[in-house]
């Protein structure tokens, strides 16, 4: 295994086991974060907020590669991304979409890290689950 293969590998486990300081610390100080919105992120604190603030809305967040490619310091990822809203909800909280990511690592760490994704399917979800919880005003 290629050590740019190794580094994304270890930057998803980080990810699946959401351990936010564990994905920072994989990252290169000007690490540059790009949704799946086009939103670009750049540096740790920046990176450590949102990561944070990700998986306390989707606490069971999780991706799964199905194929990787990798070019030198180049990691092009395939599979799917899931979560749900919070643990132990009906299954209409939960989504899963496909999703490619787009790594560029340097030495052994991730200096970018790219999501494409349509995240539609989790955006109506989330509006779905907030005009339920006023519905309960």
């Amino acid at each position: 295994m290629e050590a740019s293969e190794a580094a994304v590998r270890e930057f998803i486990a980080r990810i699946n086991g959401h351990d936010v300081d564990g994905i920072v610390a994989l990252s290169t100080p000007e690490h540059r974060f790009v949704d799946g919105l086009g939103q670009v992120l750049t540096g740790h604190d920046p990176l450590r907020a949102a990561w944070s603030a990700y998986l306390k809305i989707f606490p069971d967040y999780r991706i799964e590669i199905e194929s990787l490619a990798v070019a030198g310091a180049l990691v092009l990822a395939a599979g799917s991304a899931s979560g749900s809203v919070a643990p132990g909800t009906p299954q209409e909280q939960h989504w899963r979409i496909p999703a490619a990511w787009r790594a560029q690592v340097k030495g052994d760490l991730i200096d970018a890290w790219q999501v494409y994704a349509d995240n539609t399917p989790v955006f109506e979800l989330l509006k779905r689950n907030q005009s339920n919880q006023l519905d309960g005003l």
